[in-house]
């Protein structure tokens, strides 16, 4: 039989805050840091295209209102929200293309785009909250990382907003560059749609050569 919660536990579980908040950035300042970056990626899955990563430095005392899991957000407030946060935070952008996908494996090119978003911040930070289960090797500083830190820190949110909206305007790009794929309406993900097209014309300059089934239709035929 469960356990329920006794009152005074439930009443503090209706008091947290839905979605990430600053507490992880709180932590860390109490305990000496004075600069800290949220970082975090789009693109790990879709077939096409590059890994997008964002590492973005919050001002205390201007958090946008509404931050939250990318993937939570409709994509007007996704934009509305990349424009705040371009305004009052330190931003910087990194990506992995698929030639680089190919040459480190998926895990290894994000890392090492996460550590050169945190390289490229206009000024040095001394803590970054990642999201996932990794610290990327090659950080100039001491990282933490979170599992779903997308919806715990405010920062690493913020992250997710920023590296998503300029991914998806990347797809955008690759549409126009090649229009019979639809990378505009699927970001790349193996859809109905981009897999039809991908066996009709075959793989593209954007597509990750290692990734099935591009892979399989890049592969020799032994007929």
């Amino acid at each position: 039989m469960a356990r329920r919660a006794s009152p005074a536990v439930a009443d503090l579980i209706e008091s947290l805050p839905e979605g990430p908040d600053f507490s992880h950035e709180a932590m860390l300042m109490a305990r000496g840091a004075q600069r800290i970056a949220g970082v975090d990626e789009a693109g790990r899955g879709p077939l096409a295209g590059p890994v997008v990563v964002a590492a973005v430095r919050l001002d205390p005392e201007r958090l946008p209102q509404g931050l939250n899991d990318s993937k939570k957000l409709t994509a007007a407030r996704r934009e509305a929200l990349y424009a705040e946060i371009m305004a009052c935070a330190e931003v910087a952008i990194a990506t992995a293309p698929p030639d680089e996908i190919v040459a480190r494996n998926i895990r290894g090119a994000t890392l090492a785009a996460m550590a050169r978003a945190v390289v490229a911040l206009p000024r040095a930070v001394d803590r970054v909250l990642v999201d996932g289960r990794d610290v990327p090797p090659g950080l100039p500083c001491e990282g933490l990382a979170l599992i779903g830190g997308d919806g715990r820190s405010v920062s690493i949110a913020a992250a997710s907003i920023v590296a998503k909206v300029v991914r998806d305007r990347m797809c955008a790009i690759m549409d126009c560059d090649a229009p019979h794929f639809g990378f505009s309406g699927h970001k790349g993900y193996g859809t109905a749609a981009h897999l039809a097209a991908l066996n009709a014309h075959g793989p593209c300059r954007h597509h990750r050569a290692e990734f099935a089934p591009v892979a399989a239709l890049l592969r020799p035929s032994t007929d």
